[in-house]
């Protein structure tokens, strides 16, 4: 997978604002204190195809980090150790 985001730090999440796994995962970033960029995939204009591209499938959210790795539908214990593992976690 080509890194995709922008900057050590940056987190890109798509996902709609219907979808609980959404709202999970968009909690557990705020509660681990790191920030992110919200793709909105029924409004933003080529969000769900790249989401899609990412992961290879059309489940979401789509958590994709700077790192380049990505999760799809994670739950925050998930979150929680990747942001570790980036040494993000505040």
């Amino acid at each position: 997978m080509a890194e995709t985001a922008v900057n050590n730090n940056e987190i890109h999440v798509y996902g709609a604002d219907w979808c609980g796994d959404c709202t999970r995962a968009k909690a557990a970033l705020k509660t681990y204190g790191a920030d992110y960029v919200w793709h909105d995939i029924e409004s933003e204009d080529g969000a769900a195809e790249k989401a899609v591209e990412i992961s290879g499938q059309k489940h979401i959210p789509v958590v994709l980090f700077a790192d380049g790795t990505h999760f799809v539908e994670p739950s925050a214990t998930d979150i929680k150790n990747k942001l570790e593992a980036l040494g993000m976690l505040q």
